[in-house]
């Protein structure tokens, strides 16, 4: 199992350092080990290039089965938990960007009040790798926004919330406009990747690339401190105010009916050994948002 998780680490990143930072050993040791399962197999795995690495055939083959052994070894461990008491071990959340600063702390609370024998593991990333590493057993739960429309998984809505315009403070008092004008106003979006971006076109109406964008961002901060120099407009979601609306002269409003919005919820694999308990933690954690 250990020749194959450090194998494992190696697929993911094609490179040896990083699938070494990732495992938190030494590159000698991981190279070592992934020689080791050469060994074993009697057959290469890897192509090692002096900057890069490629994986033959066989390691290409050998990497998509040791990942479904790895997740079944998981979920044995799961069912192991599910067969006890209350909700114990490592739970590993993925949470995506345009949630995690403004949510995360108010859900790590609640979990570790409510299940204190859990070993709380959040990851942040954008949700096609959330969805990824979830599929892949890299992952338990994903906090993400919905739907995402993949049979194998289970997906709990938590709440909804609207988009608000962000607009420099000097517009406070000037129309609203309408969602039909966004297309062609300065309007400053996350970068591809962040379905939030995804939501804010497809919920304006916008054509993938609006004629008036001006600048892509990689974080919502970034795109209101822009507002706030008097560079165009962007849209937050409303988990967003309190904290964006401190870190800059910006002001915030709510568009027009029908007003955008996203719902947000918790996902998770159905083969999960623990997706019953996994509902109940939905639940409550449901609750908890709602108060």
């Amino acid at each position: 199992m250990k020749h194959l998780r450090y194998f494992d680490a190696l697929a993911r990143h094609r490179h040896f350092g990083r699938a070494a930072e990732a495992s938190s050993i030494s590159q000698p040791a991981l190279s070592l080990q992934v020689k080791e399962l050469e060994d074993i197999l009697g057959a290469a795995l890897v192509e090692r290039g002096a900057r890069q690495i490629r994986l033959t055939a066989l390691g290409e083959d050998f990497a998509l089965r040791s990942r479904e052994v790895l997740r079944a070894v998981d979920e044995l461990g799961a069912l192991a938990r599910a067969s006890g008491g209350p909700l114990s071990g490592r739970l590993r959340l993925g949470v995506i960007p345009t949630v995690a600063p403004y949510l995360l702390p108010q859900v790590m609370r609640h979990l570790a009040r409510n299940h204190p024998d859990l070993d709380l593991r959040p990851r942040e990333a954008v949700t096609p790798k959330l969805l990824r590493d979830l599929g892949e057993g890299r992952l338990d739960l994903a906090l993400v926004a919905l739907p995402v429309s993949e049979p194998s998984f289970t997906e709990v809505a938590l709440f909804d919330e609207e988009f608000l315009l962000v607009r420099h403070e000097d517009a406070a008092d000037h129309p609203l406009p309408a969602l039909v004008d966004l297309p062609e106003m300065p309007l400053l979006l996350l970068e591809e990747g962040h379905c939030f971006r995804d939501q804010a076109i497809a919920f304006c109406k916008l054509p993938p690339s609006p004629a008036g964008e001006i600048m892509e961002g990689s974080s919502l901060t970034t795109l209101v401190q822009m507002v706030g120099a008097g560079i165009g407009v962007t849209l937050i979601p409303e988990m967003a105010a309190e904290v964006e609306l401190r870190s800059a002269p910006v002001v915030l409003h709510r568009l027009p009916e029908p007003r955008p919005k996203r719902t947000i919820g918790l996902v998770w694999r159905r083969s999960n050994p623990l997706a019953d308990r996994y509902g109940e933690l939905a639940e409550g954690l449901r609750a908890a948002l709602a108060g």
